[in-house]
């Protein structure tokens, strides 16, 4: 176990794809604000506690690190690696202050509760066509490649009003953005650059010819300020909504399934009680030990945690995962309990840059569990837990593969 004077390297894999590495509960328990290495070689300071993480993502002051940030930790390796890596991906729209809060507040107004409860036959019938392909196509199934990477490409897709077949192109520019050692600084480059000139063509011809979707929306819209989104940041606006519209929302729908079918008498008590599913999904949410990174945020002045003075400068790991699982915060914290309630989980982070997609998140796993426990009853993990191969190399984790029977 670590103390203060060794260095932990991240990411921190666990014995299992889903189940937590050894060091979190050590950590939250003897050394909460742990020096950390990052594939660069970077350091910076992991937050392993629930309090510790929710207080410096709510704190406005800070946000996750940008090019310009002098000695800011980056994730990467040099000369790999994609712009989220980096810390590019924040690019035209502004990351503090009010600003920031404009641009959210614009954005936002399109992921309402009326608009999501609208999306969700559509979602539905979407849903059971992919289902019923990969019946059609045996067992075993890939729930993964099936149902689980396509259905949140369609979904946003037609929120960006822009043609669902171009979603493998998006699987690709949205690996190169999260990227953080598969691919080299080139590659991810010459990607940036095809998703950059192909979002421009769409803004552009979205501006010619306005629709119903999120782009048009912006496009229309005229703030306090008197003006509307530049290109720049309608650009930023949907390369950033379709990446993380896409990839973490279909990893989870693999991650949460797993869980579910990891121990069958969960996946039989929804099948029992339907109405248990929203709180089935805020537990997934919860318990997803293979987050990815977690969120870094740059201390622009000097802030005490835990007792430790973190000096201006530093770069901040915030440990979701192991924040949902601290025994301060959750009881039985590494127990799947269907009906926990509340479920103040931090897995859509928390205050001025949570999660703006995270209604649009929910909605389509609580959709997906659905229509799966309908369509599927008997859907069961066609391998040992163990054996599920992981997604590496992202700033994401999942699992690359979900093999099924039913």
């Amino acid at each position: 176990m670590a103390d203060n004077d060794q260095i932990l390297r991240l990411p921190m894999p666990g014995p299992t794809p889903l189940e937590p590495p050894a060091e979190w509960e050590g950590l939250r328990r003897r050394c909460p604000v742990a020096d950390v290495e990052l594939p660069s070689g970077d350091r910076a300071k992991f937050l392993s506690r629930y309090d510790d993480v929710r207080a410096i993502l709510s704190d406005p002051r800070f946000a996750r690190p940008t090019a310009a940030d002098e000695g800011a930790a980056r994730i990467a390796p040099e000369g790999a690696g994609g712009p989220a890596a980096d810390g590019d991906s924040s690019l035209a729209i502004p990351q503090t202050g009010e600003p920031h809060q404009r641009w959210r507040r614009r954005v936002s107004k399109y992921f309402t509760a009326k608009r999501m409860a609208q999306l969700r036959p559509a979602m539905a019938r979407t849903a059971e066509a992919l289902i019923d392909d990969m019946v059609a196509q045996g067992q075993p199934g890939d729930l993964k490649a099936a149902l689980g990477f396509p259905l949140p490409v369609y979904v946003i897709c037609d929120i960006l009003g822009v043609p669902a077949e171009d979603r493998d192109r998006f699987s690709h520019w949205s690996d190169a953005f999260l990227n953080v050692t598969r691919l080299s600084g080139e590659q991810s480059a010459a990607s940036q650059a095809e998703f950059t000139a192909y979002m421009s063509a769409h803004i552009a011809a979205t501006r010619a010819e306005p629709g119903e979707d999120l782009i048009s929306m912006l496009i229309k819209e005229t703030g306090t300020d008197g003006a509307g989104m530049s290109d720049a940041e309608l650009l930023t606006t949907a390369m950033g909504l379709l990446v993380a519209g896409h990839e973490t929302t279909a990893n989870m729908i693999g991650k949460m399934t797993a869980m579910l079918l990891a121990d069958r008498g969960r996946w039989e008590r929804l099948l029992e009680d339907p109405s248990l599913v929203r709180g089935a999904v805020e537990e997934a949410l919860r318990l997803d030990a293979n987050l990815g990174f977690g969120l870094r945020r740059y201390l622009t002045e000097d802030v005490e945690v835990a007792g430790e003075v973190l000096p201006s400068g530093t770069t901040v790991v915030c440990g979701m995962p192991s924040a949902n699982r601290d025994e301060r915060a959750f009881d039985d914290p590494d127990d799947m309990v269907l009906t926990r309630t509340p479920n103040p989980h931090l897995t859509f982070g928390a205050g001025p840059h949570s999660c703006l997609g995270q209604a649009l998140a929910r909605t389509e796993l609580q959709v997906v569990l659905e229509v799966m426990l309908r369509k599927l009853p008997g859907l069961r993990l066609a391998v040992p837990v163990e054996e599920l191969p992981r997604v590496e190399g992202l700033l994401v984790g999942g699992l690359t593969a979900v093999p099924v029977r039913w």
